[in-house]
């Protein structure tokens, strides 16, 4: 399927991304704008802005969608944490967006190695945004213990199309999460993709059930396939349309909803709180 005019990105200025690529190459940071293919790197690194992952670039699930690498984990690094901040005072960032892939081989998936990069950033002073596996129970707890800014979980889909995006994951599940998180006061955010074949009644119901488990925050995107061996687009979103899903998330009474054919989990991050 031909992009549309609308999703055909116009490239930055090159001035600083070179510069910011050099600093992530010799700290050896692993980026999500890079593994992930986001098809705004060249905008955010121009604005001195990225999202760090951790524990590695193999995932350990395999969806449909996603441009995560597929093979065996390497070992956690426990200098990560250190050079995270490092990087996060050569960038001057004051507010930093940390997410990781699944690590379903750890006993805790990593949630312990997730607390010590928080615990390292936030005993600097700098805001901290986490993107989180699908972490519940003790695991969650251990996260929300050294109390990040926001923690985003991403339900990523509509329900009815879980087993064909999401099999390794559950509906329900995400928004207990979310539900958890909310409790402890912290700010929840949520992100999804549309394109992969959802109604518009089922993008609606989805802000609704974001909005019943407490989530703050909503940033909805269109879907674009990484690869011919991944999940094929349905269609493309207009901008009005997305304009639109932005206008009934408000009145849901979100604080705050990004949407449009190039937002992404943590899109326009640092302006939210």
């Amino acid at each position: 399927m031909a992009l549309p005019l609308f999703l055909k990105k116009k490239i930055p200025k090159a001035s600083n991304i070179g510069r910011l690529r050099k600093i992530i190459n010799d700290s050896e940071i692993i980026t999500v704008c890079e593994t992930l293919k986001c098809p705004n790197i060249g905008e955010c690194y121009s604005g001195n802005t990225l999202t760090f992952m951790i524990m590695g670039n193999n995932c350990t699930r395999n969806c449909s969608f996603c441009a995560s690498l597929n093979g065996k984990p390497a070992p956690l690094d426990i200098n990560e944490p250190e050079r995270i901040l490092k990087t996060a005072k050569t960038l001057k960032l004051k507010y930093v967006v940390v997410t990781s892939v699944a690590r379903d081989d750890l006993k805790d998936g990593g949630a312990s190695h997730f607390a010590k990069v928080i615990k390292t950033l936030k005993e600097n002073s700098l805001k901290v945004e986490v993107l989180i596996p699908d972490y519940i129970g003790e695991d969650l707890d251990i996260i929300i213990s050294e109390k990040p800014d926001v923690i985003n979980h991403n339900i990523e889909c509509v329900s009815r199309l879980y087993p064909q995006i999401r099999p390794q994951a559950g509906y329900q599940r995400s928004l207990s999460i979310l539900s958890k998180v909310k409790e402890s006061g912290i700010y929840t955010k949520s992100g999804f993709m549309v394109g992969l074949g959802e109604s518009d009644s089922e993008v609606i119901a989805l802000l609704f059930d974001l909005k019943k488990a407490g989530c703050d925050i909503a940033t909805v995107g269109q879907y674009i396939s990484p690869s011919n061996g991944h999940q094929k687009v349905e269609r493309y979103v207009e901008p009005e349309r997305f304009d639109w899903y932005r206008r009934v998330g408000e009145k849901l009474g979100f604080m705050k909803v990004f949407s449009g054919s190039f937002v992404r989990s943590s899109y326009k991050a640092s302006e939210i709180i």
